[in-house]
């Protein structure tokens, strides 16, 4: 299908927008006024620029407050109408009223429309009348498209907007009985469920597709049934879209758009990870990683990369880099042709993830690479999960890439406590958790420590606490008494600095490292069917890095001055 999306999605001038629009793949756009009228650009020259970039102007909106007043405003209209022919632009937006001065008279409403359609007719322009979900009397879309069945007029059709059938509770089912050749436009967007005004959700929480948690297959799939051939046109007002870099956001609409047309035709990730093949750091990490057990079993013939192994975790060091950090991950999957194919098609080809981290698919023979020693026994088993510190800008576009691109499915999100605002987090996991990824962002602060970390797994958490207390205490982050004098738990927890968690399937003990540049480390063990991450602990565990962090640079600035 044809896609499109509105200018007012993405950040910069008109064009800026319609550049990055175009670079994108987009086939049209829907030019928001606000868009035109800070453009010093005339209206044949923005036709001309779109038509160069091979971008059609599908739309343009909106048109507010006509139908069911007092005394329609024609003459405003007719002022549309001019600027759209000069534009090219065949379709106009028209908003149900939201004035105080509205009538609640459908037959008033309806003959206005068609007023305004027969005068859009000798333009050569079709009117498309959606209800908001704050209309003043028309608010959902099965009482707007009774209004323009009432009005009849051939170049008078509906605009079907996800955002408004869906943020309202409406079944879209009742799409299907709208014939197709009525529907004139679809604009989607998916939101975040959030208990708040919808016309507040609406203007600063909508994201694209596959970033929220509306079902936009199925309404879109409703709309296809009732015969619909027009685009698939995105319309997304978020307030981080708005300031983020506008090809970046572009692609993702793009890429989210992709998903979209797969989902609809019931196509699954074709090789979905099935678990971690490695996780590979940079920087001075050794002495850790020989202190967590692990034993370094190979060395790259060509680049300075080691291998280090302990049980099924693998964990490949970039020696060259001087500030530890994590730079990549490499998934395990049952094809890794098809998964490498389904990212290029999803405008992935080189598997960045919005934030820089690297991912990769490496086949069975990818260790072959490395000059082999025997890893010594330890008590790690494999990797659990990673955990990645998102920039704000970035974080529905790394939501929207593990889920379309790397076929994880998004957990629940979740708000943290942090000692200067609120951490962000959301996890993303294959069907059966062998593969999981933390997301998070903190809401403030998140500029002066952006860690990552890799999570560890063992079957004995306790006998592994003991033997790094005993040899290696220095490595062991602290854990305050205070949070011990609150949990009903056994007491050697807080002998070994271990936390605690539970949930209805089973319970967690974990313990954290410290940070060592940008990186640190969690050993966690699951026991029964824990699904979770230790979540209600994090605001303990980032207070402590926190003051470790201010006291290491006052410690720093102290070296400096002396």
């Amino acid at each position: 299908m044809r896609k499109s999306i509105a200018t007012v999605s993405v950040s910069g001038t008109l064009t800026e927008k319609l550049a990055a629009i175009a670079a994108a793949g987009f086939d049209g756009v829907e030019l928001f006024e606000n868009d035109l009228l800070t453009c010093p650009l005339p209206p044949e020259e923005v036709r001309l620029r779109a038509a160069d970039l091979g971008l059609s102007i599908e739309l343009y909106q909106p048109f507010r407050d006509f139908e069911a007043m007092p005394s329609p405003d024609l003459r405003r209209a007719e002022r549309k109408f001019r600027v759209m022919e000069r534009l090219g632009a065949g379709t106009l937006l028209v908003c149900s009223n939201v004035s105080p001065q509205a009538v609640d008279d459908d037959e008033l409403a309806a003959s206005h429309l068609r007023l305004l359609a027969e005068r859009a007719a000798e333009h050569g322009i079709r009117i498309a009348y959606e209800a908001l979900a704050w209309g003043r009397h028309v608010n959902e879309y099965l009482h707007a498209w009774r209004i323009v069945r009432l009005a009849d007029h051939p170049n008078l059709g509906t605009c079907l907007d996800s955002f408004h059938i869906l943020s309202r509770g409406s079944d879209p089912i009742g799409i299907e009985a709208i014939p197709g050749e009525k529907i004139f436009f679809l604009q989607l967007a998916d939101a975040p469920l959030l208990a708040m005004d919808v016309l507040q959700w609406s203007r600063h929480y909508r994201c694209f597709p596959g970033q929220g948690t509306f079902d936009l297959a199925g309404l879109v799939g409703h709309a296809l049934k009732a015969g619909y051939e027009g685009p698939l046109s995105l319309e997304v007002f978020n307030d981080h879209f708005r300031q983020a870099d506008a090809g970046r956001t572009s692609r993702d609409g793009m890429r989210s758009l992709i998903a979209l047309e797969q989902a609809l035709r019931g196509a699954d990730h074709p090789a979905e990870p099935t678990g971690f093949a490695f996780a590979e750091l940079a920087g001075p990490v050794g002495g850790v990683l020989t202190a967590l057990g692990f034993t370094r079993t190979g060395t790259h013939p060509a680049e300075p990369v080691e291998l280090w192994e302990q049980g099924e975790a693998r964990l490949l060091v970039d020696t060259a880099a001087a500030d530890p950090s994590l730079l990549a991950v490499g998934l395990e999957t049952p094809d890794q042709a098809a998964a490498t194919e389904h990212a290029a098609s999803l405008l992935s080809p080189t598997l960045e993830a919005p934030d820089g981290t690297r991912h990769s698919f490496p086949d069975a023979a990818w260790r072959d690479g490395f000059t082999p020693s025997l890893p010594a026994p330890g008590d790690i088993t494999h990797i659990d999960h990673v955990a990645l510190t998102q920039p704000w800008h970035h974080f529905d576009g790394a939501t929207l890439f593990y889920r379309t691109v790397l076929g994880l499915r998004p957990q629940e999100s979740l708000e943290l406590p942090d000692p200067y605002g609120l951490l962000r987090s959301k996890a993303m996991s294959s069907a059966d958790g062998r593969v999981r990824v933390v997301l998070n962002l903190a809401q403030v602060g998140a500029e002066s420590m952006p860690l990552q970390h890799v999570a560890l797994a063992t079957d004995d958490l306790l006998a592994t606490a003991r033997r790094l207390r005993a040899e290696h205490p220095e490595l062991l982050l602290p854990i305050p008494g205070n949070y011990y004098d609150d949990l009903d738990a056994d007491p050697s927890l807080r002998e070994l600095g271990v936390l605690h968690d539970r949930d209805e399937h089973g319970e967690f003990l974990h313990l954290y490292t410290v940070t060592v540049g940008r990186v640190f480390f969690e050993i966690v063990q699951r026991i029964g069917g824990y699904r979770g991450y230790g979540a209600v602990n994090a605001p303990v565990r980032l207070a402590v890095q926190h003051l470790r962090w201010a006291n290491d640079l006052a410690a720093r600035h102290q070296g400096a001055s002396a």
